[in-house]
């Protein structure tokens, strides 16, 4: 039997305990395990620093590079730029550039109905993070034909975990270098496990909250939301209902004014010389 027959035959999600389990632990370590540590090791201004440093930078990632460049092509950079955003993004673990942009373009294509991954009717948890533990027969390669034909996609796809395992281990290098090995430890816990949880939350609040709180000042065609609170934790993307009626668009927020470092970002790769092709939709701002 083929994938597509299994694929088609199949109606119902499947429970994946592996995601569940990584899923656990990140988030046991992060809420009882670097607490701990905290309070009888104690954390240093550097192991600090050094996780909002990470924070922003697997952020934008996230924002710029899975999802502004990869997933909607919103602009267009030279493939090593394209390589340092997606390795970027991969350091927050959020599966494959190639897998999470399938994802989200069914989620466009299809919000609010039962192929989308987050569907926000379903409730919080579910779009929140809930979703991440099944695997859905909806989960269809049509979603990733454009993504296929890129290389520097492909390559972040084949290679994804070792950039994981480096995203992991940069902060405990940088925090040997500075302090030995409790600095080591120190800075692995704030840089690199309670910043992965950090990230991970910021970007499913867009999934969740940003399909349920807010205003609909560009459309009511789906429950998608402006929510200017989230932005702050999300570098921008919580004008969520202006992105899903122009979703080419390179900016979330579109007002000079919108919080949308994401936007900023690729406006200042465009001033270097290294995107182009910035995507405006939104024939109502310039």
């Amino acid at each position: 039997m083929s994938a597509t027959t299994t694929e088609a035959a199949r109606t119902q999600d499947v429970f994946e305990p592996l995601n569940f389990v990584l899923f656990l632990a990140i988030v046991v370590a992060t809420l009882v395990g670097i607490p701990l540590y905290g309070y009888y090791v104690g954390f240093t201004l550097f192991d600090w620093i050094l996780s909002g440093v990470m924070y922003i930078i697997t952020g934008m990632g996230i924002t710029v590079g899975y999802h502004r460049l990869v997933s909607h092509q919103s602009f267009e950079c030279p493939n090593w730029v394209k390589a340092a955003i997606l390795v970027a993004g991969g350091w927050a673990m959020q599966n494959s550039a190639l897998k999470w942009g399938a994802d989200h373009i069914r989620h466009h294509a299809k919000t609010d109905e039962e192929e989308d991954p987050y569907n926000a009717t379903k409730g919080f948890w579910h779009s929140h993070c809930g979703w991440l533990f099944y695997d859905t027969p909806y989960r269809s390669q049509k979603y990733e034909i454009r993504l296929r034909r890129d290389p520097v996609v492909m390559w972040q796809d084949r290679y994804y975990w070792p950039i994981v395992v480096t995203g992991l281990l940069l902060p405990f290098l940088l925090g040997a270098w500075h302090g030995g090995w409790q600095g080591g430890i120190g800075a692995f816990l704030l840089g690199g496990l309670f910043r992965m949880f950090m990230v991970l939350n910021s970007t499913f609040t867009i999934n969740s909250l940003c399909h349920m709180v807010g205003s609909q000042p560009h459309s009511t065609k789906d429950s998608s939301r402006d929510s200017w609170l989230v932005s702050f934790v999300s570098f921008g993307e919580g004008y969520h209902n202006f992105h899903h009626t122009y979703a080419r668009d390179f900016r979330n927020g579109p007002k000079w004014y919108n919080f949308d470092p994401s936007k900023w970002i690729i406006y200042t790769l465009w001033l270097l010389g290294l995107a182009s092709n910035l995507r405006r939709n939104d024939p109502t701002v310039g």
